[in-house]
């Protein structure tokens, strides 16, 4: 007579959720701690492990980091690319790239990496190297890709593309940077929103070619 097939034990399954139960630990505990004072032992202790057991999935925190960076914001720009390219107009491509940014900076557990970055990249460099590859690159080569777009159409003034990348992105952090840092001590908090808008009308403005320029 056959066998039936027997239960999965807990622990069996649950060990390839584990390493995502870490990545959501550390984020934690990184936004509460900032990357350097974060220890491993806090990291552990939030996802209900051991400090042995974490070591069975990432050998040091920097490891954890990266897979935090995968997990938490890598999924979420692929997202924001696909969004960006339902439209085949640069401008509209533009447009929807700031507009969706106050998605962004409302999800603490993704805000908070930029600004995370930000302040550690000098004491960390192989991690701000990482990030600079994973994150950094991709968005340069969305924006810089859709700006070379818009002036091959004649939408957009001629313009070093790689310098209007920072002009691009540079308010967007701000935002972030703000949110994470200042606005609690701030009476007037930040809208995202509000800012997004006036970013996109004053960039488009000194942007969108005239139509004796095309």
């Amino acid at each position: 007579m056959a066998r039936t097939a027997q239960p999965q034990a807990r622990w069996q399954r649950r060990k390839e959720a584990r390493p995502a139960e870490l990545a959501r630990a550390a984020l934690a505990c990184f936004a509460e701690r900032g990357f350097a004072a974060a220890s491993l032992d806090e990291i552990a202790a939030r996802a209900g492990v051991t400090k042995g057991t974490l070591y069975l999935y990432f050998p040091n925190k920097e490891a954890l980091f990266k897979e935090v960076v995968r997990q938490a914001l890598v999924p979420w720009i692929a997202a924001f690319e696909a969004k960006v390219r339902a439209s085949d107009s640069p401008t509209h491509q533009l447009e929807r790239l700031i507009s969706v940014w106050p998605e962004f900076v409302a999800a603490p557990h993704l805000a908070v990496l930029p600004k995370l970055m930000i302040a550690e990249a000098g004491n960390f460099p192989e991690l701000a190297q990482f990030y600079l590859r994973e994150v950094i690159a991709r968005a340069r080569r969305l924006v810089t890709g859709i700006l070379r777009r818009g002036m091959a159409r004649g939408e957009f003034r001629r313009t070093d593309p790689k310098a209007a990348f920072f002009t691009v992105i540079a308010p967007l952090l701000i935002a972030v940077v703000w949110r994470h840092s200042f606005e609690q001590h701030d009476d007037t908090p930040i809208d995202v929103a509000s800012l997004c808008k006036t970013h996109t009308a004053i960039l488009l403005d000194g942007l969108v070619a005239r139509k004796e320029e095309r």
